[in-house]
């Protein structure tokens, strides 16, 4: 593959994220407005592709955030140590009593049914990752000491606050200096962006960081508001997913941003909350690969898909599969993830394999 990553044997680390980690609260199949009793969930953009990387598919892991030192904290770090992602790079902040100074951010998150569409609503002020900051982390223990292979950040992390972004360039730079392959997932997230500026500033943002991408990934909107390149045809409902039109938005991105060495970008077309076409496009080494499109695909919760997809693509590429190897296991990995609750994958790699396979849903006794 046309991307060139380090061997396994000379770094400690298949992949590393940086990002912030909440709860999640679930009100399952009711409600947030009405709700009684939630289901609590560990989940974050970027954390969600490390613990796809090592929960399903058995590499070696860790995850660079902030939390606060108090039992709310506790408890995220209890669900997180279940996804089996290393917590040696938290850093623990001290918490004040109320959590005026730092405390753990909460999305509380309702799946839609139907014609119902789904539901998120965070309460993530003044957390503790969103507070990071250039200096605050060791990068030469990671990148030059231990060593990683693959580094992955994404557009929420760098929405959180202007020194988020900028501790998101700053290890960047430290992995391209220690020769480690940089991702990004733009997950543009227009509510996060609300008060910073809005679109403009967004694209402002994701454009300084992008020159220091080399796998760029996205999902049927992102590049238009993330990044401003525009689908040809392309309508604001997003019900119509030429695969020809994205093809020639990511030839304009990749002459603007010649640094890329991959692009990929997921295709879904909504047509309720529960039921969705769902797809993905590669672009690397001079060639598009397609995954297979999912049509009228059953969601039981769509958030975490995304994620899935890409910690699918990053593995296709660790274990040097071929490029369509490598778009089909993300897109086979996000669909899988999206027929369980949480935002992470629930899957195990026989389960992706068999639906790359076309393996029907019988029971498996």
């Amino acid at each position: 593959m046309a991307v060139n990553i380090k061997p396994s044997e000379q770094c400690r680390w298949d992949a590393a994220a940086l990002g912030e980690v909440m709860l999640r609260l679930d009100p399952g199949d009711g409600r947030i407005r009405t709700a009684r009793s939630f289901r609590v969930w560990e989940g974050g953009g970027e954390y969600n592709v490390a613990r796809g990387l090592r929960r399903c598919f058995g590499l070696r892991t860790t995850v660079v955030t902030a939390i606060v030192d108090n039992e709310i904290g506790r408890l995220l770090e209890d669900l997180m140590l279940q996804g089996g992602v290393d917590l040696s790079h938290v850093k623990w902040t001290p918490f004040d009593g109320v959590g005026r100074a730092a405390r753990v951010g909460l999305n509380f998150t309702e799946r839609g049914f139907g014609v119902r569409a789904a539901v998120g609503c965070s309460d993530r002020a003044w957390s503790a990752a969103s507070q990071l900051k250039p200096g605050d982390i060791d990068w030469k223990r990671l990148f030059q000491v231990e060593g990683v292979r693959w580094f992955h950040c994404g557009g929420i992390f760098a929405a959180l606050s202007a020194s988020a972004s900028e501790l998101a360039i700053e290890a960047m730079q430290a992995a391209k200096a220690a020769g480690t392959i940089v991702s990004y997932d733009l997950n543009f997230r227009p509510s996060l962006w609300k008060s910073q500026g809005g679109t403009e500033r967004a694209v402002e943002v994701n454009r300084k960081i992008a020159s220091l991408v080399d796998v760029m990934i996205g999902n049927e909107e992102d590049f238009t508001a993330a990044l401003g390149f525009q689908v040809p045809g392309l309508d604001e409902h997003i019900s119509k997913l030429d695969p020809a039109n994205f093809k020639k938005m990511i030839a304009e991105v990749v002459k603007m941003y010649p640094n890329f060495q991959a692009v990929a970008t997921t295709l879904r077309n909504a047509k309720t909350a529960s039921v969705n076409d769902w797809g993905a496009i590669l672009w690397t080494g001079g060639e598009f690969y397609e995954a297979p499109l999912r049509e009228n695909l059953e969601i039981y919760d769509r958030v975490g898909g995304g994620d899935s997809f890409a910690s699918g693509l990053i593995y296709g590429f660790l274990t040097a599969k071929t490029p369509q190897q490598a778009v089909e296991y993300g897109a086979a990995h996000g669909a899988l993830a999206m027929t369980t609750p949480g935002d992470t994958s629930m899957a195990s790699l026989k389960e992706v394999e068999a639906v790359m396979r076309g393996k029907g849903a019988r029971v498996v006794r």
